[in-house]
């Protein structure tokens, strides 16, 4: 029990210094984000699967807009459309 209670407090204690997970831990997969090459590239209508994975890949945004292989669909005026018909804010990406 005692034990349990030290590992649990090391725990806290992690996330207290590190802090929650950021977007470094978080999954970032652009795979995920296929459902929306219709409406990234060709500017249709985002579909409601492309908007839920578009919310969970939203702390990945910037991390993709930097990389050269998907900067130039995440910069795009149809992506930032498609942000905005899913209700995602554009993010201010650091440079």
């Amino acid at each position: 029990m005692a034990r349990m209670a030290a590992v649990a407090m090391w725990a806290l204690l992690a996330l207290v210094v590190v802090g929650p997970p950021s977007v470094a831990a978080q999954e970032c997969d652009a795979g995920k984000l296929i459902v929306c090459a219709a409406a990234i590239i060709g500017g249709a209508e985002p579909s409601e699967s492309c908007c839920s994975n578009l919310k969970a890949q939203e702390g990945c945004l910037c991390k993709y807009a930097s990389n050269p292989a998907y900067s130039g669909y995440i910069n795009s005026p149809t992506a930032r459309k498609t942000l905005a018909s899913c209700g995602i804010p554009i993010p201010t990406c650091p440079l």
